[in-house]
């Protein structure tokens, strides 16, 4: 009889801290991704849901805001299978307009807030998107939008809504609607609409826009439901009982990211309060929130860890979670020396709904339980399959040899807009990441695929130059890129670039850091070049914009 253990060795990591773990939890409930929303309503109708700058809204008020919001939709024509964007930052008008959409029925298409005239053109008119809801600043761009696609209906809101210094007097501009009198004028009662969990869309997100033309992701209401219960209701079941309906998350990551949106939905799945960060790169506001707050969880991207470790952390009790890009290892044990709780890691892409990876050796200490952490993007979650591949032979690489990552399972999605299948094979979904797995079934995420360097044939995994630079101990951020060699034509040479901490600036030399890279890293990959930056490019989720970087390289060296 065939050992399960075998094929997924990760199933015998399944236990938090002295706690076994489920190994499936199929089957899942087949119902509508808004139903989070109206059973965390009926069973914390008082519970505080959004806490947004000290003002708070509370679960039967959310439900109460997104019904009406579907309702006052359903007038002016949304109908299912519609796609409605939002061109919102994180406030509670996002999390009250994702409901809102889904309840009618339509796909919640979120853009960004930092997308340019062309890029809104691109997403809005390829999602054949109708309905429009965005900021009054963002206006001017959404009208010249609105001329070149079929967008008929714009709803604008404020920054300053659901705040103190909310403006209730206001009348909307031309041709459009206020978000809030909308809800405020139309009974919480939405629209009776059939949904099909496992073919119906309620999310259509763009992604890819930083390596190529965009693609939509299409994730129906059974792909998200699954995925919520797959991540952190699965890993913290023991503790349900003692976080649902009274612990909070701050959410750091901009909700129109999967990553963010994410943990909006476990957080209504199981009631909790969220704080929402409006701007991810006010680190003094995100160290005021930890402080005052100390929330149960936080959902982080390693680049703003980078910059919280510079700040005088306290000890303080909150599981924080990394994810989107690399953590490097002198970052994650920085912040767990000062807050003396470790920081644990996942994974996951927009294709993916978005979550396939979590660490739980980070999380052990919450069952008291200090388990040796293992440093990584850890182990799949329930029911996902995971293959390392070599993509030149076409065969599965061994443990602990690194290979092209592919991913299968429940959350997957249904495939790029507007084809179902699309950018799978044979279901699985390649990942675009390189990644190793020890024998626990962790598993290490080593570059994405784009990221390698060619040197001289060799392939080097840039994160790991990375990983050597961070250990400086005056370096913040780097950045190692591969660029093209001009002395050796069709190979590449690595090029390091560094932000160092504030006071160490001028005290630290490219030989320095070059030396160290000599002791650490093999010859061929040793940066040929270092480049001091006050900053480096960041993407809308705050990642280091490496192609950013490649590309000014090529233009320099072009010009």
């Amino acid at each position: 009889m065939e050992n399960p253990e075998e094929k997924r060795p990760w199933l015998k990591s399944y236990k938090l801290g002295p706690f076994k773990l489920e190994h499936s939890l199929e089957p899942y409930p087949e119902e509508p991704l808004f139903s989070f929303l109206d059973q965390s309503a009926e069973k914390h109708p008082r519970s505080t849901a959004i806490d947004y700058f000290g003002m708070r809204i509370n679960y039967g008020e959310l439900k109460s805001y997104a019904d009406s919001l579907a309702n006052a939709l359903t007038a002016m024509g949304v109908k299912k299978g519609d796609k409605v964007a939002t061109i919102l930052p994180t406030c509670p008008q996002h999390i009250i307009s994702g409901f809102g959409i889904i309840k009618t029925g339509a796909a919640h298409v979120p853009c960004s807030v930092l997308h340019k005239e062309r890029e809104l053109e691109y997403e809005i008119g390829e999602s054949g998107t109708e309905t429009v809801i965005c900021l009054e600043e963002q206006l001017e761009r959404v009208k010249k939008v609105q001329a070149k696609t079929k967008l008929k209906n714009i709803i604008v809101t404020s920054i300053k809504d659901y705040t103190d210094k909310e403006d209730k007097t206001r009348t909307p501009p031309e041709d459009t609607h206020i978000l809030r009198s909308l809800i405020e004028s139309h009974d919480p009662v939405p629209p009776k609409v059939e949904i099909n969990p496992r073919e119906d869309l309620a999310y259509l997100a763009f992604t890819g826009g930083a390596t190529g033309v965009p693609k939509g992701v299409m994730l129906t209401h059974y792909n998200r439901y699954v995925n919520t219960m797959q991540g952190m209701p699965w890993a913290m079941a023991r503790l349900e009982k003692s976080i649902r309906g009274k612990a909070s998350t701050c959410i750091t990551v901009p909700l129109f990211h999967s990553y963010g949106d994410a943990c909006a939905m476990f957080s209504v799945y199981w009631g909790l309060r969220m704080i929402l960060i409006q701007d991810p790169r006010d680190t003094e506001y995100i160290f005021k929130v930890m402080v005052e707050n100390r929330p149960f969880l936080m959902a982080v991207v390693p680049t703003q860890l980078m910059k919280l470790r510079e700040m005088d952390l306290p000890r303080m009790p909150i599981q924080i979670l990394s994810g989107a890009s690399h953590l490097p290892l002198e970052v994650r044990e920085s912040i767990s020396e000062k807050i003396k709780m470790p920081v644990s890691e996942g994974y996951g892409l927009t294709e993916s709904g978005p979550m396939t990876h979590m660490d739980l050796t980070g999380f052990s200490k919450m069952v008291g339980f200090t388990a040796k952490q293992k440093y990584s993007i850890g182990i799949p979650i329930p029911d996902t399959d995971v293959k390392l591949m070599d993509d030149e032979t076409g065969k599965e690489t061994p443990p602990g040899e690194p290979g092209h990552m592919y991913i299968k399972g429940p959350q997957i999605m249904k495939g790029y807009w507007p084809d179902a299948g699309s950018g799978l094979v044979d279901g699985w979904l390649p990942t675009g990441d390189v990644a190793r797995m020890d024998e626990d079934g962790y598993f290490y995420l080593v570059d994405r695929i784009k990221d390698m360097a060619n040197i001289s044939g060799y392939k080097v995994y840039t994160s790991t130059i990375d990983d050597v630079l961070h250990q400086h101990p005056a370096v913040m951020m780097a950045a190692a890129i591969g660029v093209p060699d001009p002395e050796r034509p069709g190979s590449e040479r690595i090029k390091a670039f560094i932000v160092l901490k504030e006071e160490q600036r001028g005290k630290v030399t490219e030989d320095e850091l070059i030396e160290l890279c000599r002791e650490k890293c093999a010859s061929y990959s040793v940066p040929k070049e270092i480049e001091f930056r006050d900053s480096l490019p960041l993407t809308v989720t705050e990642k280091i914009f490496k192609r950013v970087l490649r590309e000014e390289e090529i233009k320099k060296m072009e010009q």
